[in-house]
């Protein structure tokens, strides 16, 4: 069983930086590919970026390529998600996820661990 915390959500201007750390339980993390996701209300949870297990590879969504960072510390157990240049529609619950393989994924049904979310509010 795998339990995944989000934390760095927050009230930010349009333009700014946040950084989203998601801390993961269990033995298998480096193993485990690690996606976040987001969902604005009224909307579906949409993918945002993903990265492999050893961090070979990253994925990122057309929407946030050029602006987010996907990285992760094996050491710590942790993945973060850096996103400059903000804009109002990037305001959504972010959420962490994790597969249970190690390369990572667009899809959501592909991840079979989830946070509880951090919320991103964009103000213009």
């Amino acid at each position: 069983q795998v339990q995944l915390v989000e934390s760095g959500g927050g009230l930010v201007q349009a333009g700014g930086s946040l950084r989203l750390s998601c801390a993961a339980s269990g033995r298998t993390f480096s193993s485990s590919a690690m996606g976040w996701f987001r969902q604005a209300p009224g909307k579906d949870r949409d993918f945002v970026a993903g990265i492999s297990g050893g961090s070979e590879s990253t994925y990122y969504a057309e929407s946030v390529k050029g602006r987010c960072t996907i990285s992760r510390d094996n050491a710590k157990n942790t993945v973060y998600l850096q996103m400059n240049s903000l804009k109002p529609e990037d305001t959504a619950v972010y959420y962490c996820a994790a597969r249970q393989l190690t390369g990572p994924s667009y899809y959501r049904n592909a991840y079979a661990y989830w946070g509880q979310g951090t919320q991103v509010t964009v103000s213009s």
